[in-house]
């Protein structure tokens, strides 16, 4: 086995997408420092000798998609670079119940103080990755992708879970792509001016930002079709067209008109139900807040030995 310090210098199978500001090494601080505040790990320090070497396993307790285990030696590495592990499956590879796909030694406290944040990542991103999997699968040929709707503090681990699914990943936050939305539609006047309006901010800002333009109803395609097709009106950062809440049928026919001029994609009340149906339309992508808002989180438990 490798220790944990060793380990964590290795690249990812699937790397994490990338944040200008975000750091998954603040973000296992705070959760590493929300477990023992500035007391320590009450629990393990009266009832077991601080000299106490264990080996401990990783378990599977349902079938599903692995994702985190990168991260969990990152957090394994904070605690104590000391501990040894190996995995037996990274990120990416599928689990089955039952199985032991980690073993870590070291001292026991290290590993009780590491446990719960390990898991805590691991579960939701093992949950997140093997819905992917499932919904991408059935959404081929469209690509699958997820939304802003994250855990607060964790939608960089969050999205990472997504890619590593087999899912691809949507804008990162409100820094990174203009998304023109009803709301934005309705503020600025209507879809014209509203595209107009962010046109005018990309070449101000010389920003590199792409625009997507959410559409609800088949004129509101044709409105943004007519602007692609005006050569007096400069839409060439104009990339994608979401199509919201559609029925299949005008989706279907959104996607033939817009003739592969710009992306598409789906959106809203997409399941793993709906979303075969969904990718045989044509659109190019379509995006779940289900990946992430709600997702079940894969049953994993640790199991410690004392030497």
């Amino acid at each position: 086995m490798r220790k944990a310090s060793d380990a964590a210098l290795e690249a990812p199978p699937i790397p994490a997408p990338h944040h200008p500001t975000y750091s998954i090494e603040d973000a296992i601080k705070l959760a590493l420092e929300e477990d023992v505040a500035d007391v320590g790990d009450i629990s393990s320090l009266s009832t077991i000798p601080v000299e106490t070497v264990s080996t401990a396993t990783l378990l599977a307790k349902a079938d599903g998609v692995l994702a985190g285990q990168h991260l969990a030696v990152m957090i394994l590495r904070a605690v104590d670079p000391d501990v040894e592990v190996r995995f037996a499956k990274v990120d990416g590879d599928t689990i089955e119940r039952g199985e032991i796909f980690c073993e870590m030694r070291g001292k026991a406290h290290s590993i009780l103080r590491a446990e719960r944040v390990v898991l805590n990542f691991m579960q939701r991103m093992s949950g997140i990755a093997t819905l992917t999997k499932k919904m991408a699968d059935a959404a081929a040929p469209a690509f699958m992708l997820e939304t802003r709707k994250t855990v607060p503090g964790l939608r960089l681990p969050d999205k990472w879970a997504v890619l590593i699914g087999g899912g691809k990943n949507h804008r990162m936050g409100l820094f990174d792509m203009i998304m023109i939305k009803d709301n934005h539609i309705a503020a600025s006047g209507g879809i014209k001016s509203a595209v107009a309006n962010a046109q005018a901010y990309l070449a101000k800002t010389k920003s590199p930002a792409k625009i997507e333009v959410e559409t609800r109803t088949l004129e509101e395609v044709d409105q943004i079709l007519s602007l692609i097709d005006d050569e007096t009106f400069d839409t060439s950062a104009v990339s994608r067209v979401m199509l919201d809440n559609m029925s299949l049928e005008d989706m279907t026919t959104a996607v033939k008109k817009i003739a592969g001029k710009v992306e598409t994609e789906a959106s809203g009340n997409v399941t793993l139900d709906t979303v075969h149906a969904i990718g045989q339309t044509g659109v190019t992508f379509i995006s779940s807040g289900a990946l992430t808002h709600s997702v079940m989180a894969l049953d994993i438990s640790l199991n410690i030995s004392t030497e």
